[in-house]
């Protein structure tokens, strides 16, 4: 019966259709092969491209904000004129906006002066009468509160005060002169006072003074105000005089009047007393400066003095202790301007300890004192420098010749607290006993003398690190060896899951379970830790020895490969006994209290957050990254080899340490580098599981700051653009070149053990 076409058989393509298809299929499939992989090849370039930009870029931003630490300072002269006004300069200063100078003459003549121009803006007489100013003193720089020594051995007590107004837009400074305790003088001594030293503190003024005898007078003066008349009046409160061992010609006396100081300019001696309330003066010793002594200043805080000397040199000084307790003098550093002139003027900056010094030559030389960092030197003036002085914000230095000239400069010096030395080596600072490294950035005081060392960050930074490696890098890299060679298919398929499960464990956990519960269980358990460490040792080679002597047919009941799950409740009651006895051993070895105990006889102070929490905290963190990728070297290494080991009869232990560990130590040496590396940058545990204090303690049981917990939090805190907030950016570049370094040292070594390796 005949069929439809659409009813009949398929047809067999020809082999020769056949083929041409498969010809035709296999050329598309090589060309889709061939895209993906040029597809592939130029991902894998570009991201790693992306990635080495992206490290330059963050390399390169770091040190655009670090740079400007160590850029020279700049000074930029203004036009030269002569002095205004008539008679002897005595005080010159600047007023805060670099605009308007004042001059104080021996005549009793101020003259306010543009500072660019030299314009005269005001000249004002003081009420003296027909006496004439000896010396002048500082009272307050910060308010502008001057005392003025009249020849009569009177003191008259003045201010200078700047008003800014803004007509059509355009600032206008007015300077003027003010009075607060009147304009009559107070009288003081029979004599003029060659060097004169007020503290006024409200209601109470403290006046010293040096006689033409040489000796030294000192009055305190106590101010009552009428409510009614609103009139002033000062009574004498206490009086005391005195006549130093050496020829009092500068007085300095400390701004809470615990110490003062007499130098002796030509015999170029410094007399150290103590001043103890109203009772005469302790004299404490007797200091050599070495060489005349041109002039000499407190520098800003009012706790270091500096002496300009006569043979060129500076020198700075403050009070330090001794073992004993006794205070003496302290001869902290020397300063060498170029030039080894004789130096004659001396300014000092109001805020920071900087000070600038003039020498016979008309050299001026500008030095920060904490970092003995020459700012500046040149030579300014044709002949000698006679007065040097900062404006308040030290934007500008005004400079006069003993030719009668000003010499106005701007200045660009914003961060001379910054040198190599102060960064990284030990520096002598103000209030302390000898020379240090400290970190402190700021503080609740004006006067603060900051506080740059990286080195305890530093040393924070690596020390933390190498207490977790010591706690990870043996568990993990053990435990990847034994689960990788003697773990069950089935065991190990649970247990490497279940390590890297760590790995997404927040850092911010890990430090708050650090910090809030196992710092304080360490703490009040301390010698069961310290038993554990050396009980958990022992026990488990010995759980293993007995096991390995147990008759086979009891051990047969555990599956090869999983014998280390016995290893748990060993573990459990080991830590469970240690922890037990720890109490009663603590009361009768150490009597009741462990910490105590070693702060007392072995000298070892224990913090409660300290590089034993840190290192277990961070070695947990660390653990799962070590583990997974020496694990994957050890699995990885091809089966032959071990297998060709074991046909030529070495035991699985001579073929572990012989072939397998030898092969994948490429792979475990990149494991232990970056977990190395991971440690080095990590920042929450670090700060919430130490003390956070920035020290250079390598004890395991004291704590410490790194970089990274450094930058974390000062960063909200510092002003954009100043020293300390540039300063963070420095430790972020240190942390980057020392993860840059690791990684890098990671990547040399794994590639000189892969080729050494690599025939095996």
């Amino acid at each position: 019966m005949p069929t439809s076409d659409f009813m009949s058989e398929p047809t067999t393509p020809s082999a020769s259709e056949t083929s041409r298809h498969n010809i035709v299929a296999g050329g598309m499939g090589f060309q889709i092969r061939a895209f993906k992989d040029s597809l592939a090849r130029w991902v894998v370039w570009v991201g790693g491209l992306g990635v080495i930009a992206a490290l330059m870029l963050i390399f390169f931003y770091l040190v655009s904000e670090v740079a400007p630490l160590f850029e020279p300072a700049e000074f930029h002269p203004r036009p030269e004129y002569a002095v205004p006004g008539s008679g002897k300069t005595l005080y010159t200063t600047v007023e805060e906006q670099g605009e308007v100078a004042m001059r104080v003459a021996d005549n009793g003549e101020v003259s306010f002066f543009n500072l660019t121009s030299g314009a005269v803006l005001v000249q004002q007489k003081l009420p003296i009468g027909e006496q004439s100013i000896v010396s002048i003193a500082e009272v307050s720089a910060e308010r502008g509160v001057l005392a003025a020594a009249l020849s009569d051995g009177s003191v008259l007590r003045f201010a200078h005060e700047y008003e800014i107004s803004y007509p059509n837009d355009k600032r206008l400074i007015t300077p003027s002169l003010s009075f607060p305790q009147g304009e009559a003088p107070l009288p003081f001594m029979t004599g003029p006072a060659s060097s004169l030293v007020v503290r006024d503190e409200g209601d109470k003024a403290i006046f010293l003074g040096v006689d033409p005898a040489k000796a030294v007078h000192l009055k305190a003066f106590e101010t009552t105000t009428n409510m009614i008349t609103g009139e002033s009046s000062s009574e004498v409160s206490g009086e005391l005089s005195f006549t130093p061992p050496v020829s009092a010609d500068i007085l300095l006396v400390e701004p809470l009047l615990s110490w003062l100081y007499v130098v002796d300019q030509k015999k170029g001696k410094i007399a150290f007393y103590r001043l103890s309330g109203g009772s005469q003066p302790e004299l404490v010793e007797i200091k050599d400066v070495g060489s005349e002594v041109s002039a000499a200043h407190y520098l800003a805080g009012g706790i270091s003095i500096v002496v300009a000397q006569a043979d060129g040199k500076v020198s700075q000084w403050f009070p330090a202790r001794k073992d004993d307790g006794e205070p003496y003098l302290a001869r902290v550093r020397e300063f060498d301007p170029p030039g080894d002139a004789k130096l004659t003027a001396l300014g000092v900056e109001l805020r920071r300890r900087s000070f600038a010094v003039g020498d016979e030559t008309g050299r001026v030389s500008v030095f920060y004192a904490t970092s003995k960092r020459l700012i500046h030197s040149e030579q300014a003036l044709p002949g000698a420098v006679s007065q040097l002085a900062f404006n308040p914000r030290a934007q500008v230095l005004i400079a006069e010749s003993a030719d009668g000239k000003v010499h106005a400069y701007d200045v660009h010096n914003e961060h001379p607290e910054v040198s190599f030395g102060a960064l990284w080596s030990k520096v002598w600072y103000e209030s302390y006993d000898d020379a240090k490294w400290l970190w402190q950035s700021s503080s609740a005081s004006a006067d603060f003398e900051p506080k740059f060392s990286l080195t305890p960050l530093a040393f924070g930074t690596l020390k933390g690190a190498f207490y977790a490696m010591i706690f990870a890098v043996p568990l993990a890299v053990m435990g990847a060896i034994f689960v990788a060679n003697f773990m069950s298919a089935e065991l190990r398929q649970v247990v490497k899951p279940t390590v890297e499960l760590l790995a997404a464990l927040p850092s911010v956990i890990l430090g708050f379970l650090a910090g809030l519960w196992l710092a304080p269980f360490i703490e009040s358990n301390l010698p069961g830790v310290f038993l554990l460490l050396v009980l958990l040792p022992i026990s488990i080679p010995l759980f293993g020895y007995l096991w390995l002597n147990l008759p086979a047919r009891l051990r047969y009941f555990v599956p090869a490969g999983w014998e280390g799950a016995l290893l748990v409740p060993v573990v459990a009651l080991v830590a469970w006994f240690c922890f037990a006895i720890a109490k009663p051993i603590e009361a009768v070895a150490f009597a009741g209290n462990m910490q105590s105990w070693m702060d007392h006889t072995l000298g070892i102070h224990y913090d409660q957050r300290n590089a034993l929490v840190v290192g277990i905290a961070m070695g947990i963190a660390v653990i799962p990254t070590i583990f997974s990728i020496a694990e994957d070297a050890i699995f990885s290494v091809p089966k032959q080899l071990s297998l060709g080991s074991l046909a030529l009869g070495a035991s699985p232990w001579q073929t572990l340490t012989g072939v397998v560990l030898p092969t994948a130590s490429p792979g475990i040496f990149s494991a232990i580098m970056i977990g190395l590396g991971r440690a080095v940058g990590e920042t929450m545990i670090v700060l919430m599981a130490t003390g956070n204090t920035p020290v250079t303690d390598a004890s395991l049981f004291s704590g410490m700051r790194t970089l990274s917990a450094n930058v974390a939090v000062e960063m909200p805190e510092s002003e954009v653009g100043s020293t300390h907030f540039r300063l963070l950016f420095l430790a972020g570049l240190v942390l980057f070149i020392f993860t840059f370094f690791f990684n890098t040292l990671a990547e040399v070594v794994r590639a000189r053990l892969r080729k050494k390796y690599a025939s095996i």
